[in-house]
């Protein structure tokens, strides 16, 4: 209780005493007087040490927990947090509640979208984008045609008929299968969840590319897995690299994106894939694809899938049909070498049986009757007006010592503001200008600042990138005034661009 007799509380200011209380802890532990993982008073014996309710230690230490300056172990009490030596110094006090609540949604996979904001954030396409008549008439004709069956369950490899139908749909992308090898799944985070689930124990090492998909993140996470990052450059990763780490970590899997990457944009070299393929043969590597946007090509000849040059069996292959139709059918597949398929199969069965059988149907009729030729067509048409209009917008007025690359597909931008800026503290001020986009550390393991964030074109529309990107050039700019908003020390986890 020493260290804390340095804690003053003023009854006759207005601030609330527990918010004194929470400033004066807080500036005990920047300060390292209270040391890492130290345990702090019970909050009876604080109170009556200060002089003040129980409720009053409550909320500051609510408060000091929500800042992540501590946490709680249950039945053991409230402990100091470590500020990492080799970690930005996350000081949220920089942040204001909005934008801080908004950050911990995105750390979820949520973004909350308010009236009138210009939403560079969601990776969801605008509603009107959904072919909702042509699929309203498919759902009509499968109730019609399939009555009460169509309400059961299915197989939990998936309604056969749509298996066999993705084998064909699958020859558009070069990708040559078997129907045994097809698995339906609810949506590509399932996908990666009953990978996970099938081939990972505690402990085990999955190599992922730095940045990376959130969800991915989340999930490997869950399984006790322990993520080794390799850095994604924009013609791919270093398989020098990869194979030191390969050697190094035994690891169990490798989880990509390798056309038109999330956040990034980034797409491997034709060479590149050709390579890591041979490289994954060699050394009995697993590799996860994740096909996140292959479909949206605007200006590359080089975005065929590591799938449809296979020739080992070694790729497991998924694909949603959230960014190309609806986000809400969660539907999606896999392409699963023969050899995991009973495994993949059980981690399906133990995670929801089986996808709905009415979706299932009905998106089969959709596909057969050839309607998703001309929607994504009509997707590409779409999503290369905002694209080019998003790079037209970027080059104009993004203000000096701020980089992007361009992609040359997909729907996402990596933005860096300069060395040692914070996109945490600029998501702060770009909200009051009714802008929303992601920091960029939401898609490292651990708390992690970063100085990129991510733009997606997706839920925005033409009309509103140039008058969105004016307003964050705005807010970058006033930014890079603030002397104090540098970030005084840097993490490990850098994007190498």
């Amino acid at each position: 209780m020493d260290k804390l007799k340095k804690i003053s509380l003023d009854r006759d200011l207005d601030e609330h005493l527990y918010t004194q209380l929470y400033n004066s802890i807080r500036d005990l532990i920047i300060n390292k007087d209270i040391k890492p993982h130290e345990k702090l008073p019970p909050i009876r014996k604080l109170a009556d040490f200060l002089d003040v309710n129980n409720i009053t230690v409550v909320k500051a230490y609510s408060l000091l927990e929500s800042k992540n300056y501590v946490y709680k172990k249950i039945g053991s009490g409230t402990f100091v947090s470590s500020i990492e030596e080799d970690n930005y110094v996350r000081d949220l006090e920089r942040i204001d509640d909005e934008a801080y609540e908004d950050i911990r949604l995105m750390d979820r996979g949520q973004i909350e979208v308010r009236e009138n904001m210009i939403n560079f954030a969601s990776a969801t396409p605008t509603p009107e984008l959904f072919p909702v008549d042509d699929f309203k008439h498919v759902l009509n004709d499968v109730l019609d045609r399939d009555k009460g069956m169509a309400f059961g369950y299915q197989e939990s490899k998936g309604y056969f008929p749509l298996r066999e139908y993705i084998v064909e749909y699958l020859e558009f992308y070069g990708i040559d299968t078997l129907i045994e090898n097809v698995q339906i799944i609810s949506g590509a985070q399932q996908g990666i969840d009953i990978i996970a689930k099938a081939l990972l124990k505690h402990g085990d090492n999955v190599i992922v590319e730095s940045p990376t998909y959130t969800g991915a993140i989340a999930t490997f996470q869950s399984r006790g897995a322990k993520m080794v990052q390799l850095p994604i450059q924009e013609n791919g990763i270093d398989l020098n690299l990869l194979e030191t780490y390969i050697d190094k970590y035994k690891p169990k899997l490798m989880y990509t994106m390798p056309n038109f990457q999330n956040p990034t944009g980034y797409s491997y070299s034709m060479k590149t894939k050709s390579e890591l393929l041979e490289l994954a043969n060699k050394k009995g590597l697993i590799i996860i694809e994740d096909d996140f946007s292959t479909d949206l090509n605007f200006y590359t000849n080089e975005n065929a899938t590591l799938k449809s040059m296979d020739k080992y069996e070694n790729v497991i292959y998924i694909k949603s049909f959230s960014k190309i139709f609806m986000p809400g059918l969660r539907l999606g597949f896999l392409i699963v070498p023969i050899s995991l398929n009973n495994e993949i199969l059980i981690a399906k069965q133990t995670s929801d049986i089986s996808t709905s059988g009415l979706i299932q149907r009905a998106f089969d009729l959709y596909l057969r009757k050839g309607i998703w030729r001309k929607h994504i067509k009509y997707m590409n048409e779409i999503y290369k007006e905002r694209f080019d209009i998003m790079v037209d917008s970027l080059e104009r007025y993004l203000p000096e010592r701020t980089i992007f690359s361009k992609p040359l597909g997909g729907i996402n931008f990596w933005v860096g503001l300069d060395e040692g800026f914070s996109s945490k503290e600029l998501y702060s001020e770009s909200i009051n200008r009714n802008i929303a986009f992601v920091p960029g550390g939401i898609f490292y393991p651990g708390e992690v600042d970063s100085n990129f964030l991510r733009l997606s074109i997706a839920g925005v529309y033409p009309d509103d990138i140039k008058v969105g990107i004016q307003r964050l050039s705005q807010a970058i700019t006033k930014c890079y005034g603030k002397k104090d908003t540098r970030i005084q020390k840097k993490s490990t986890y850098r994007p190498i661009l």
